[in-house]
């Protein structure tokens, strides 16, 4: 059997063929940045925590207590939408940064700018949880600022010991204030 293909026919297959490797070109892996990493789940149960409170806005007002405690400043607040956003600024100097700049300075001839600054960054959210009470996530991120004015590092703390401290004060200051202390 042999397959003859009119002009009109062929324009009919191009079209098709068209369509499918458009088709095809939808059906690709999702971007890197929308994927999630292996220790996401890890990372969620380190930033979350379920709270016994029928009032969400005395749930927000014990965590802004604890940040500003904490050293942070408010930045935003919007207690209808269960967001807080805060930060502190902090020098960013060490030890080990300057030696290691001065040393790839002195070896590859170029001046290499040293952290100057960083911003800490907290921001909370919390929802209804289906268990009853309020779900608070807090999440730490750090922004570094280099000699020059730029950006050296920008990253999300997962440091445990830190929300480990945030929680266990904010836990602390929520049963205060179910006691009305």
């Amino acid at each position: 059997m042999t397959l003859h293909i009119t002009h009109q026919g062929s324009n009919k297959f191009l079209c098709i063929a068209a369509m499918i490797a458009i088709i095809s070109g939808c059906v690709t892996k999702p971007f890197v940045g929308l994927q999630l990493s292996d220790t996401h789940l890890k990372e969620r149960e380190l930033q979350m925590k379920r709270y016994e409170m029928k009032d969400e806005a005395a749930l927000l007002a014990a965590a802004s207590a604890v940040l500003q405690d904490m050293g942070y400043n408010l930045d935003e607040s919007e207690t209808k939408l269960g967001v807080i956003s805060s930060s502190k600024e902090r020098d960013a100097r060490t030890a080990d940064d300057v030696i290691a700049k001065v040393f790839l300075s002195a070896l590859t001839g170029v001046a290499q700018p040293v952290n100057v600054s960083q911003t800490i960054k907290v921001s909370l959210v919390t929802s209804k949880s289906s268990k009853g009470g309020y779900i608070l996530r807090a999440t730490f991120q750090r922004i570094v600022m280099n000699a020059h004015n730029q950006i050296s590092i920008a990253e999300t703390l997962l440091d445990e010991e830190l929300y480990t401290e945030f929680f266990s004060k904010l836990s602390k200051a929520v049963f205060l204030e179910a006691q009305d202390i």
